[in-house]
């Protein structure tokens, strides 16, 4: 399903991340970073709880605006019932809708918002997600204190918060588009790696919005998928091209993008749903204001992976929502 809006702009954006991001690439484009993993709290789910805030109440300061002028805040977080986004909602007191796609949650959150404001339900809303790496592997994999290896294909969970203002007010940069994805299940059953998982709903996503749009995939003066990582971006090029005849050329993946896969040790790059936006509105979208790329097609990538069903021994299906971004030339 694919939707197409008139009147609905991501106005402004705040990033707030951890110390492997601070060190990476992007380092010196996000708006907050920590040197450690708990942001002056006491354990990994209040950090992540906190950059949840911390990142509305800049966004808000940013824009001059206070918490009773937002209508809605939707989030999103990995941690089981979503207590980090809970317990952040609880603090800013604005309605919220808490969601969960894993690492495909902030372009769903931008779809709802979206379509709300496009609707005129509401005239502003602030999307929310947060990812911690700490907090994830306790939860999926192992306390990090156990110091398990891991396989080159394991994906790194990037801590941090990323936070958007979407209203009508023609200001920052369009979403003109949104297609939301089709659960995919290729039979893959290792946790070790997600970029296998979720490279084909990707595949089928961007497939289904060209199609649904009727456009070429050179309209888009670049796509860009999260969290496929070093390898799973590989597998989509090489799946979309055998499935859909699609080439894939002016792309890359944020997981890729986040850190230096050379000199890190984060393996086959980042994930989380923090991981796609924080490149996006750190570092992509800037872009597009200078004009370095006008259209732009984000896809982000969720694995809806279960400790339960994974020790039971079942497959991984995977999920991928894609949002259209432009920057028109009278835009403020």
């Amino acid at each position: 399903m694919t939707f197409n809006y008139r009147d609905v702009y991501l106005n402004n954006t705040c990033t707030i991340v951890g110390p492997y991001e601070k060190n990476g690439p992007l380092g010196k484009y996000f708006d907050k970073a920590y040197k450690d993993f708990y942001f002056g709290t006491d354990s990994w789910e209040d950090a992540e709880a906190k950059s949840f805030v911390e990142g509305v109440k800049k966004l808000l300061k940013k824009e001059d605006k206070q918490i009773k002028d937002i209508d809605l805040l939707v989030g999103g977080d990995l941690l089981n019932q979503l207590v980090a986004s809970n317990y952040a909602a609880e603090t800013l007191k604005i309605p919220f809708i808490g969601i969960y796609n894993a690492c495909a949650t902030s372009t769903l959150g931008m779809l709802l918002t979206a379509n709300m404001v496009e609707a005129k339900q509401i005239k502003n809303g602030i999307v929310t997600v947060t990812s911690h790496n700490n907090g994830a592997e306790k939860q999926f994999r192992y306390p990090v204190e156990y110091g398990g290896p891991k396989r080159k294909t394991t994906t790194f969970t990037v801590t941090g918060s990323a936070s958007c203002l979407i209203s009508n007010e023609k200001k920052g940069v369009r979403i003109e588009s949104a297609t939301i994805g089709t659960v995919k299940n290729m039979g893959i059953k290792d946790v070790y790696h997600m970029g296998a998982v979720m490279a084909p709903a990707c595949a089928d996503t961007i497939y289904k919005h060209l199609k649904n749009t009727n456009r070429s995939i050179d309209y888009y003066d670049a796509i860009y998928s999260g969290d496929l990582g070093r390898y799973g971006k590989d597998i989509l090029k090489e799946y979309i091209k055998k499935e859909y005849n699609l080439d894939l050329k002016n792309y890359d993946d944020t997981a890729s993008m986040i850190y230096d896969l050379d000199k890190q040790n984060v393996y086959a790059g980042g994930s989380g749903p923090a991981c796609a936006p924080l490149v996006t509105y750190a570092y992509l979208i800037p872009l597009m204001k200078k004009k370095k790329m006008k259209r732009i097609l984000l896809v982000a990538t969720g694995a809806l992976m279960s400790q339960t069903m994974v020790n039971e021994k079942h497959t991984i299906p995977a999920i991928a929502h894609a949002i259209g971004l432009e920057v028109l030339d009278d835009i403020s």
